[in-house]
């Protein structure tokens, strides 16, 4: 409180005492309660000045902080394949129960597998695990405390980044629980298994193995691998302490269209524990014919190799960079045209396509020579105004086509294009919405054309190289955007009629993965409907039993996920509205279960990262002084704190009660002496 505040409220008391005194002391002619009354008054008087003057005090809060103690558990299905989940249960129940360990830290629990979430229940049935997402997820939640993290798992990861690598990020001590037999046994594994996931018919394709061996003594076996009844490739081997592990490459040929199931299996040991990671399943798709691309260019810029790269991703694809005269001279060997920023030299190459009405892709740009193409074609013109502009993207929801999905368009940065109205002539599709600032424009960034039986699509702007990088910033994978590009090139390359209902599928997954089927049903308009119903049919041919599934709508495209069916060959239908529009196909599950390659603990990792993190590692049957250990480690003290807050008079609730009490004092004696 400043010195003019006190001078301020003093005056107020002198000014509140002389005004009291005025009306009681001197106005006022009966003197029998003059002093009580007065002494009221001046009260009220005081405290109204002083909510006027309204000074502000310190106040000075003190508590206590206890440490966090985060709990992450491993909800795979490779803890109850090691036995384990009891134990598990157990300790967590430990955890639970210990008062002590709770008057010293705040517990939080989470649990693992595909992915990180607060802890419900426990059921041990992830078929995948990426322990790297609890150090990144829970990094950001507790970076700002000291949060010790209890991780019991048994340290063995299916999928996503290395975790000792991300666990160096994380600011907090780690505590891993080992879960596991740690005796080692005798195991003949395969450890990995290559393989492409399309083939050509009457070729080969190649096949690489990577065999592994646990144990002391010379043993002898064989790698056997199968299609059907029928094997199709053996060979003995020879592994010792010494020599224990081993690489092997084949080809194997593909005699057939469609899917080709197979299964790699090394004999197992008499006695070996586990044998479930001594065979892996794989398939491969044959198909009788490769799409070729040509990318068709004058210039030389990033995009061209980002395009290749994106389209090359999936092996139906091949794609050569080629000047337009090596184009006119080669057309016939390639499917799909790719026109990047024509310009004079490209006129023999747009006559070459129109006389055959082949298919093209043109992508535009600030080097682009937009008078030689407004006059070469009529289906579209662009304003030539010798400026650039820089446009973002926005989807289009109703986009009919074929199945898009939003790849998070708004955090792309901008493709630089020509300013300028750009209209169309014919009939088409927008598949991406130009967007200004945050705002979407009616003009289209991306477009489809058909007509007179051909297909054309057209991108208004240069640096998607810059979108590819970005995906990959988002989903730390090329992916998605390699997905997206690759619907546009698949079709661009075929002329089949559009379809109400389309339907996106793999012809074969692995048993332990997402299996997720998307759709998309249009009305008559070729306007998406998201009011359809959608189901699909399945069929197990080797059961002949059926399974009906309703879809769910998703964004722009109705989703089924088919994770939990058993492995083996499904035929299905997809039906719309009860059959207004019906789509069949089949695909096959593969039985292999990831979580139940392991026979051990990976002690050595969780060890790591506990020492590099100033940590402990503990084996779960021995945990029984790690609550203690924590409550007396000096660094999860609890922490007296304090906040000084600067408080107004005005907030103090007790100062407007005195008031009220003073002003129903002064009513109640002027009342019942009959001043009133």
């Amino acid at each position: 409180m400043t010195t003019e505040v006190l001078i301020y409220i003093i005056l107020a008391g002198i000014a509140a005492l002389i005004l009291a005194l005025f009306q009681y002391a001197y106005k006022s002619k009966r003197t029998r309660l003059k002093a009580i009354l007065a002494m009221v008054r001046f009260f009220t008087y005081f405290f109204v000045l002083l909510l006027l003057i309204n000074p502000k005090f310190d106040k000075t809060t003190v508590y206590s902080e206890k440490p966090n103690l985060i709990v992450a558990i491993d909800n795979s299905e490779s803890i109850k394949h090691l036995g384990q989940d009891e134990n598990v249960s157990n300790f967590i129940e430990s955890i639970r129960s210990n008062s002590e360990l709770s008057d010293n830290f705040n517990l939080d629990f989470f649990q693992f597998g595909t992915n990180v979430g607060p802890l419900d229940s426990l059921s041990f049935s992830d078929t995948q695990s990426d322990i790297s997402k609890v150090f990144s997820s829970l990094d950001q939640v507790y970076k700002n405390s000291k949060s010790p993290l209890l991780l019991i798992t048994d340290g063995n990861q299916t999928f996503g980044n290395d975790y000792e690598f991300v666990s160096r990020g994380f600011k907090q001590a780690i505590y891993p629980i080992i879960l596991g037999d740690t005796i080692t046994y005798s195991d003949l594994k395969i450890q990995q298994l290559n393989v492409n996931k399309y083939a050509y018919l009457k070729n080969k394709f190649p096949v690489e193995l990577f065999l592994t061996y646990s144990g002391s003594s010379n043993v002898n076996t064989e790698i056997i691998i199968t299609s059907g009844n029928a094997t199709v490739f053996k060979q003995p081997l020879n592994f010792s302490k010494s020599e224990n592990s081993k690489t092997l490459q084949l080809n194997l040929p593909a005699t057939r269209v469609g899917v080709s199931s197979f299964r790699a299996t090394i004999k197992p040991l008499a006695t070996e524990k586990n044998t479930v990671n001594n065979s892996k399943p794989f398939a491969v798709e044959v198909i009788d014919q490769k799409t070729n691309v040509a990318i068709v260019s004058s210039i030389t810029h990033p995009d061209i190799g980002a395009l290749k790269n994106s389209i090359e991703s999936n092996e139906q694809r091949s794609v050569a960079i080629l000047k337009p005269s090596e184009f006119v001279r080669t057309k016939d060997n390639y499917q799909l045209a790719i026109l990047y920023q024509p310009n004079n030299t490209f006129r023999e190459v747009f006559e070459a396509l129109d006389a055959t009405k082949d298919n093209r892709f043109v992508i535009t740009g600030t080097q682009t020579q937009w008078s030689f193409l407004n006059r070469m074609q009529s289906k579209y013109s662009q304003e030539i105004t010798s400026q650039s502009e820089e446009f973002q993207a926005d989807v289009n929801s109703n986009f009919g086509a074929f199945i898009i999905n939003d790849l998070d368009f708004g955090s792309f940065p901008p493709l630089s294009s020509e300013f300028g109205e750009f209209t169309v002539n014919s009939p088409y599709q927008t598949l991406l919405f130009k967007s200004i600032s945050g705002f979407t424009i009616t003009e289209p960034l991306l477009l489809t054309i058909e007509e007179n039986n051909q297909r054309e699509a057209v991108l208004l702007g240069e640096h998607i190289w810059k979108w590819r990088a970005q995906s990959y910033l988002n989903s730390r994978s090329f992916q998605e955007f390699d997905n997206f590009l690759g619907k546009l090139v698949q079709y661009l390359s075929t002329n089949q009629q559009r379809r109400r209902l389309t339907v996106n599928y793999e012809s074969f997954y692995n048993g332990n993965s997402d299996i997720i089927i998307s759709a998309q049903f249009f009305n008559k308009n070729y306007e998406f409907d998201n009011k359809a119903n959608l189901e699909i049919i399945l069929k197990n041919e080797q059961t002949e039993t059926s399974t009906t599934l309703p879809f769910v709508i998703k964004q722009n495209n109705y989703q089924v996920n088919l994770s939990g069916l058993i492995p083996g060959n499904y035929a299905f239908t997809v039906r719309a509205n009860k059959g207004e529009a019906t789509r069949s196909g089949s695909l096959t599950i593969l039985d292999y279960n990831v979580e139940q390659q392991f026979l051990n603990a990976n002690v050595d990792k969780l060890e790591r990262i506990a020492e590099a993190s100033n940590g402990a590692s503990y084996f779960i049957g021995n945990t029984n002084d790690i609550a203690q250990n924590l409550i007396q480690d000096s660094r999860y003290a609890t922490v007296q704190k304090s906040t000084k807050k600067i408080v107004p008079l005005i907030d103090f609730k007790y100062l407007l009660l005195l008031l009220a009490l003073s002003l129903a004092l002064e009513w109640f004696i002027r009342k019942y002496n009959g001043l009133i």
